[in-house]
């Protein structure tokens, strides 16, 4: 092969490179952040999967596990409430003084009822919350989540939100995250963390 071919193969290959790592970092851009620690949260009244009001104040006076997603979700929130339940039960008894909340990104459809059978399929530690939509508002971004409608092709639509486990300590400040799908072990020992920051 001559100089000049060698010279074009090598930019055309350096060219897809760059182009590859551009459409890359274009789509990690795209994709919904978990919020950075902080003081984040919102003043909200929303509606408990018992049906009872709830407040911003129940993210206070101890540490909670909070998450936000919706029942109709196809696999991200099944698994992640799964994870929770696992993680609650591997910590007891020091998971006691442990909340854990599943706010819904999609109130329209999401009623205390839904909320409540959904989530006791994995256990009874997760508390639903739902609401009015704008009351819900407040609380997404209050805590700086992400979700948007998307709409489907047969008319309906799904929700596109942040997939990350907020980590929020008794004072209500968030203090950090578990990604989907992290390491159990890690997010058991953030999780651990998180209990002794009492």
């Amino acid at each position: 092969m001559s100089n000049r071919r060698r010279f074009a193969a090598m930019t055309v290959a350096l060219a897809l490179i760059v182009g590859a790592g551009a459409i890359g970092y274009a789509t990690f851009l795209r994709m919904p952040q978990a919020p950075a620690a902080g003081s984040l949260g919102a003043v909200f009244t929303l509606t408990d999967d018992r049906g009872q009001p709830i407040t911003e104040k129940a993210l206070s006076g101890h540490p909670s596990l909070v998450y936000f997603g919706y029942t109709h979700c196809p696999d991200v929130c099944p698994t992640t409430l799964y994870d929770m339940a696992g993680w609650l039960k591997t910590l007891e008894p020091e998971a006691d003084r442990l909340r854990a909340y599943f706010f819904s990104v999609d109130p329209e459809r999401d009623t205390p009822e839904i909320m409540h059978s959904y989530s006791g399929n994995f256990t009874d530690r997760i508390t639903g919350i739902t609401g009015d939509p704008s009351e819900m508002q407040k609380a997404i971004k209050g805590w700086r989540i992400y979700a948007k409608k998307v709409p489907t092709p047969d008319g309906g639509y799904t929700m596109d939100h942040t997939a990350s486990v907020l980590l929020v300590d008794a004072g209500g400040n968030l203090r950090g995250t578990i990604a989907y799908q992290e390491n159990t072990d890690v997010a058991l020992r953030k999780i651990r963390n998180l209990l002794q920051q009492e």
